[in-house]
């Protein structure tokens, strides 16, 4: 079985297309709407100050050289002043090269149709002010990527893509840093539960058993199920279904599989028993799923 990155297996399958960044200067008086979107947004205040007001939640101040993460997408404000004037959107900003406040917006495109519970876990709004120091690789990130929305040097869309990779890797690593005693960070860091998780996305296609799972651990079957639900929130083998349906999901949604091949793929031994195992988790049958998928109207479980 091979090694698992597990932040870079979720990631990488909740993501959608590329990420996007734009550095900006503007003038006094500013605030910018952002409306609501699919993935998650990020904001650094690379000169000045502001705020970051979103609804029914306080105002969030920033400082120079600060950064946020918004994990699921909400609809915010940026804006100079703690309470918002008639904003504008954002895509209508017009620069000020005179201007004193610098910031730098991006978006990441994520599956909102199937959100992991690792990144369910994070805030709406991931804080991480530059004053209280530490996060070292973070800022080197933050640089690197100021730097390079700026310049015109062959290659920049490959680094700006790859900067943008990294700063959402550093930004989550650097929000579990803050937080080690919740869940999974603490999982992350637990030997037995990460062994189990790693077991998991290394081979999901392999006919797991919790007595399965509880060897790879190295504990009982009671022991893990009571340790695995605390720090990751489900018990394992709920676990490994989300995990399975979601692997299953992007499948339906990048290749052209048959529904035989995706269900090898994740562990069901017919396209029976896995589709009926789809549609308790999504609502609706794999093929009704992709069929959704192609015109453009698939939407997550319950909704």
């Amino acid at each position: 079985m091979h090694e698992v990155d597990l932040l870079s297996d979720i990631i990488g399958v909740m993501r959608t297309g590329r990420p996007s960044a734009n550095r900006m200067r503007v003038g006094s008086p500013w605030s910018y709407r952002f409306a609501p979107y699919d993935g998650a947004g990020f904001h650094v205040l690379l000169r000045g100050s502001g705020w970051l007001l979103m609804p029914g939640r306080d105002p969030v101040q920033l400082g120079p050289g600060d950064a946020v993460l918004l994990p699921a997408g909400q609809e915010h404000v940026l804006s100079e002043a703690r309470r918002a004037a008639r904003p504008v959107p954002f895509e209508t900003a017009v620069p000020d090269p005179a201007g004193t406040i610098e910031m730098l917006c991006g978006k990441y495109r994520l599956d909102r149709r199937r959100t992991h519970p690792l990144l369910a876990t994070l805030p709406a709004v991931v804080h991480l002010p530059t004053h209280t120091g530490g996060h070292a690789r973070l800022r080197a990130a933050l640089d690197l990527l100021a730097a390079e929305t700026t310049t015109r040097r062959p290659g920049r869309d490959a680094a700006l893509a790859g900067l943008l990779d990294l700063l959402l890797v550093y930004l989550i690593r650097a929000w579990f840093d803050d937080h080690a005693d919740l869940g999974w960070p603490r999982a992350l860091r637990d030997q037995a539960v990460t062994a189990v998780l790693e077991a998991m996305h290394g081979a999901p296609d392999r006919p797991w058993r919790i007595e399965d799972l509880a060897a790879e651990a190295g504990l009982s079957r009671t022991t893990l199920t009571r340790k695995f639900t605390e720090l990751v929130g489900q018990a394992p083998m709920t676990y490994l279904t989300h995990w399975r349906m979601t692997l299953a999901a992007r499948l339906l949604h990048d290749t052209d599989l048959g529904l035989a091949a995706v269900a090898r793929r994740v562990g069901y031994a017919s396209p029976f028993a896995f589709s009926h195992a789809f549609k308790r988790e999504f609502g609706v049958a794999p093929g009704r799923y992709r069929e959704d998928l192609s015109r453009g109207s698939a939407k997550p479980a319950g909704t």
